[in-house]
């Protein structure tokens, strides 16, 4: 792991008052990786020293070096291959931290939605998993409920639930998204700035409606309970 804070900051993904992300160009020579991560994800995957050294072009002697320590670590333009070669995101690489996708059992409840602080791709998932965009890894975001900025109201026409909010759509302050999951399946609607700040969602049953604004994060509030069809005025049952 990196010890250092300014690495802890750059690493530090999405948060919402510190929206910082890293790049290889802001760490220090002799702290953006540790020589022991080198080697437990190199042993993780069953790699001898040559042939990692031969899947990023180098030697075994600098593997060897760069594991012990003694000889330094490997130049920054070879990280990113590094990283493809131990099947590891630059992020993972850089801050030790690898997290396996273990969701062989994913349920829609348990969506997390995760966003790049630096081109706005919005990444979906069924449980906490890796992610990383535009060099920075990426941290799932935390819906709250909604505040008296970012409340909005979910209003049922006809067979569509129908969001609307009162919210800036600035290029510096908008909602980037609106997403309605139920337990089996998503919708998602992008927003761009100087739209409405809307959405409609064709009804498929119970689930939650989330919003994300750029500068305050994620919201989430459940859709109304759908009234079921009164039994009144139905013809008896034939006997």
């Amino acid at each position: 792991m990196l010890t250092t804070d300014k690495a802890q900051t750059n690493l530090a993904g999405i948060r919402r008052d510190h929206p910082t992300t890293f790049t290889l160009q802001e760490a220090s020579v002799n702290t953006y990786l540790a020589a022991d991560t080198i080697r437990t994800l190199r042993e993780a995957r069953a790699l001898t020293q040559r042939e990692l050294a031969t899947a990023v072009g180098v030697t075994d002697k600098a593997v060897s070096e760069w594991e012990s320590g003694r000889g330094g670590l490997p130049d920054i333009s070879l990280i990113e291959g590094l990283a493809t070669a131990l099947d590891v995101s630059v992020a993972e690489l850089l801050s030790g931290d690898v997290r396996q996708n273990a969701n062989r059992a994913g349920n829609m409840a348990r969506s997390c939605f995760y966003v790049c602080p630096i081109c706005g791709n919005v990444v979906h998932a069924m449980g906490e998993g890796s992610f990383s965009c535009c060099g920075s890894q990426l941290l799932p975001q935390e819906p709250e409920a909604p505040d008296d900025a970012h409340a909005f109201t979910i209003e049922r026409i006809e067979d569509d639930w129908y969001v609307t909010l009162d919210h800036p759509m600035t290029k510096q302050h908008f909602i980037s998204f609106a997403a309605y999951v139920t337990t089996d399946g998503l919708h998602l609607k992008k927003l761009y700035p100087e739209m409405q700040a809307q959405a409609r969602f064709h009804i498929t049953g119970p689930g939650s409606i989330y919003l994300f604004c750029n500068r305050h994060g994620l919201f989430a509030q459940r859709t109304p309970k759908i009234a079921r069809p009164s039994s009144a005025g139905k013809l008896p049952a034939p006997r």
